[in-house]
Protein backbone atom coordinates (compact mmCIF):
# COMPACT_ATOMS: atom_id res chain seq x y z
CA UNK A 1 0.00 0.00 0.00
CA UNK A 2 1.03 3.62 -1.04
CA UNK A 3 2.18 5.22 2.43
CA UNK A 4 2.86 8.86 1.09
CA UNK A 5 2.25 11.82 3.54
CA UNK A 6 0.24 14.44 2.25
CA UNK A 7 1.73 17.24 0.34
CA UNK A 8 1.37 20.19 -1.76
CA UNK A 9 3.46 23.43 -2.69
CA UNK A 10 2.82 27.10 -4.25
CA UNK A 11 4.84 29.34 -6.04
CA UNK A 12 3.97 33.23 -5.57
CA UNK A 13 5.89 35.91 -6.28
CA UNK A 14 5.87 36.98 -2.59
CA UNK A 15 9.33 37.04 -0.50
CA UNK A 16 10.43 34.66 2.43
CA UNK A 17 9.63 36.56 4.86
CA UNK A 18 5.75 37.83 3.57
CA UNK A 19 5.07 33.75 2.92
CA UNK A 20 6.90 33.21 6.62
CA UNK A 21 4.60 35.81 8.16
CA UNK A 22 1.21 34.75 6.15
CA UNK A 23 1.74 30.92 7.34
CA UNK A 24 1.51 32.17 10.52
CA UNK A 25 -1.74 34.44 10.28
CA UNK A 26 -4.07 31.34 10.33
CA UNK A 27 -6.97 33.20 10.30
CA UNK A 28 -6.57 34.93 7.66
CA UNK A 29 -6.52 31.84 5.05
CA UNK A 30 -7.10 28.83 6.90
CA UNK A 31 -9.44 29.36 9.51
CA UNK A 32 -11.60 32.00 10.75
CA UNK A 33 -12.06 31.01 14.42
CA UNK A 34 -8.75 30.86 15.97
CA UNK A 35 -7.82 30.86 19.47
CA UNK A 36 -3.90 30.89 21.02
CA UNK A 37 -1.00 32.52 18.84
CA UNK A 38 0.76 30.71 15.80
CA UNK A 39 3.89 32.79 15.23
CA UNK A 40 6.28 31.64 17.36
CA UNK A 41 8.11 28.81 18.93
CA UNK A 42 5.55 26.99 21.10
CA UNK A 43 2.97 28.95 20.34
CA UNK A 44 -0.28 26.68 21.07
CA UNK A 45 -3.90 27.44 18.78
CA UNK A 46 -6.45 26.10 17.87
CA UNK A 47 -8.62 26.18 14.72
CA UNK A 48 -12.24 25.77 14.94
CA UNK A 49 -14.32 25.09 12.35
CA UNK A 50 -18.43 26.57 11.65
CA UNK A 51 -20.27 25.84 14.42
CA UNK A 52 -19.86 21.35 14.57
CA UNK A 53 -17.24 20.47 16.82
CA UNK A 54 -14.45 20.42 14.77
CA UNK A 55 -10.97 21.84 15.95
CA UNK A 56 -7.63 20.98 15.65
CA UNK A 57 -5.09 22.08 18.50
CA UNK A 58 -1.31 22.94 17.00
CA UNK A 59 1.95 23.29 19.32
CA UNK A 60 4.68 24.92 16.82
CA UNK A 61 7.59 22.54 17.39
CA UNK A 62 10.21 23.78 14.97
CA UNK A 63 10.71 27.02 13.38
CA UNK A 64 13.58 28.93 11.01
CA UNK A 65 11.91 32.19 10.29
CA UNK A 66 11.52 32.69 6.61
CA UNK A 67 12.62 28.83 5.89
CA UNK A 68 10.35 26.61 7.86
CA UNK A 69 7.96 25.98 10.60
CA UNK A 70 6.72 22.66 11.93
CA UNK A 71 3.11 22.61 13.48
CA UNK A 72 2.45 19.42 15.74
CA UNK A 73 -1.25 18.43 16.56
CA UNK A 74 -1.95 18.00 20.35
CA UNK A 75 -5.24 17.43 20.07
CA UNK A 76 -8.47 17.21 17.57
CA UNK A 77 -12.03 16.61 17.28
CA UNK A 78 -12.94 15.74 13.42
CA UNK A 79 -16.65 15.08 14.26
CA UNK A 80 -17.43 13.76 10.59
CA UNK A 81 -15.38 10.70 11.11
CA UNK A 82 -15.23 7.85 13.32
CA UNK A 83 -11.78 8.40 14.66
CA UNK A 84 -12.17 11.41 15.64
CA UNK A 85 -8.86 12.00 16.54
CA UNK A 86 -6.68 10.91 13.45
CA UNK A 87 -4.73 13.66 13.27
CA UNK A 88 -3.31 14.01 16.90
CA UNK A 89 -0.10 13.09 16.81
CA UNK A 90 0.91 14.16 12.97
CA UNK A 91 2.40 17.11 11.90
CA UNK A 92 2.28 19.74 9.41
CA UNK A 93 5.46 20.92 8.21
CA UNK A 94 5.81 24.43 5.72
CA UNK A 95 9.25 25.11 4.23
CA UNK A 96 9.98 28.43 1.97
CA UNK A 97 12.44 28.04 -0.93
CA UNK A 98 13.63 30.25 -3.18
CA UNK A 99 12.27 30.52 -6.90
CA UNK A 100 12.76 32.68 -9.33
CA UNK A 101 11.39 36.22 -8.41
CA UNK A 102 9.48 34.73 -5.23
CA UNK A 103 9.31 31.89 -3.29
CA UNK A 104 8.00 28.22 -3.25
CA UNK A 105 6.20 26.92 -0.12
CA UNK A 106 5.73 22.87 0.21
CA UNK A 107 3.42 21.89 3.14
CA UNK A 108 3.81 17.87 4.08
CA UNK A 109 1.18 16.90 6.32
CA UNK A 110 2.96 13.92 7.80
CA UNK A 111 0.69 11.46 9.23
CA UNK A 112 -2.16 12.11 6.70
CA UNK A 113 -2.06 8.94 4.65
CA UNK A 114 -4.46 7.50 1.73
CA UNK A 115 -5.30 4.88 4.74
CA UNK A 116 -6.43 6.96 6.98
CA UNK A 117 -10.57 7.68 7.16
CA UNK A 118 -10.80 11.61 6.54
CA UNK A 119 -7.49 11.49 3.66
CA UNK A 120 -9.96 12.47 0.50
CA UNK A 121 -11.92 15.09 2.50
CA UNK A 122 -8.57 16.56 4.58
CA UNK A 123 -6.64 16.48 0.99
CA UNK A 124 -9.65 18.57 -0.93
CA UNK A 125 -9.56 20.87 1.94
CA UNK A 126 -5.29 20.92 1.82
CA UNK A 127 -5.69 21.97 -1.70
CA UNK A 128 -8.28 25.15 -1.11
CA UNK A 129 -6.86 26.11 1.88
CA UNK A 130 -3.71 26.28 0.23
CA UNK A 131 -3.83 26.14 -3.30
CA UNK A 132 -6.43 29.22 -3.40
CA UNK A 133 -6.97 31.06 -0.22
CA UNK A 134 -3.16 30.89 1.02
CA UNK A 135 -2.03 32.26 -2.18
CA UNK A 136 -4.78 34.72 -2.36
CA UNK A 137 -3.58 35.86 1.02
CA UNK A 138 -0.22 36.02 -0.35
CA UNK A 139 -0.76 37.82 -4.20
CA UNK A 140 -4.16 39.87 -2.99
CA UNK A 141 -4.22 40.15 0.55
CA UNK A 142 -7.34 38.86 0.97
CA UNK A 143 -7.91 34.91 2.15
CA UNK A 144 -10.78 33.11 1.90
CA UNK A 145 -10.86 31.65 5.76
CA UNK A 146 -13.91 29.18 7.14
Amino acid sequence: MNNQDYQCHITTPASAEAAFDAIGQVSGWWAKHVEGYSESLHDVFTVRFGKDKTYVTFEITELIPNQRVVWLVTDCNLHWIDNKTEWTGTSVVWEITSAGDGVRIDMTHHGLVPQVECFEDCQAGWNDHIGNSLKSYLTEHVGMPV
